[in-house]
C-alpha cells in the first residue's frame, strides 16, 4: 500500500477488473462458502471438523480480500487515456521499443494493480516505466538492467491496443 500524500493510479480498465473482483466475491464466492461452513457446523464438532475449519479459514482469506479491494479502490485515482497529447508517452500510453539488436516490444504504462509483463504492461513506477514517460517516438532511453545497460529507442507512442491508432 502507498504512503500519505503518495498517489496510486490505475488504469479504467484496471479499476474494471478490481470492481468485477470485488462483486464477485461478494455476490458469489463469498455467499457460497458461508453455506459451505454452515453446512459443515451442522455436522456436529468444529473443533474435528477438516470442512469446518477450511471454510472459515477460506472466508476469512475472501473477507480480507474485500476489505483491500474496498480500500484500494477508494485510494486509487483513475486515468483516463490522454487524448491532448497523443504523441508523448503518458499514464496508460502503449511505447514500441526497439532494441539494439533491432528487435522490437510494446510496452503500456500501467498503475501497480495492473503490472502482467507477458502482456507489457508495466509499473509507471517502474524503472522501464519511469524511463518512458513523457517520451516520444525517436527518442533514445539507456536504461539500467542487472546484467548491464541496454539503448531503447522508442518507434511508437499511442492510446489505443491496436498498432497505428492513436485516438482513445
Amino acid at each position: 500500500m502507498s504512503g500519505e500524500g503518495k498517489r496510486d493510479y490505475i488504469t479504467r480498465d484496471g479499476a474494471k477488473r478490481l470492481q468485477e473482483e470485488l462483486t464477485s466475491l461478494k455476490a458469489s464466492a463469498r455467499p457460497k462458502i458461508v453455506q459451505e461452513v454452515a453446512d459443515a457446523a451442522a455436522q456436529g464438532d468444529r473443533s474435528e471438523n477438516a470442512e469446518y475449519i477450511y471454510g472459515k479459514k477460506k472466508l476469512r482469506e475472501i473477507d480480507r480480500r474485500i476489505v483491500w479491494l474496498t480500500k484500494r479502490l477508494e485510494s486509487i485515482t483513475v486515468v483516463d487515456p490522454r487524448s491532448d497529447a497523443v504523441e508523448i508517452a503518458y499514464f496508460s500510453a502503449y511505447v514500441e521499443v526497439e532494441g539494439e539488436d533491432g528487435s522490437r516490444l510494446t510496452y503500456r504504462i500501467v498503475g501497480e494493480d495492473e503490472i502482467d509483463l507477458e502482456r507489457g504492461h508495466v509499473s509507471w513506477k517502474s524503472p522501464l516505466g519511469r524511463a518512458l514517460l513523457r517520451r516520444r517516438a525517436g527518442d533514445t532511453i539507456v536504461l539500467t538492467r542487472p546484467i548491464g545497460q541496454v539503448e531503447l529507442t522508442i518507434v511508437d507512442v499511442r492510446y489505443s491496443a491496436s498498432k497505428g491508432s492513436h485516438a482513445s
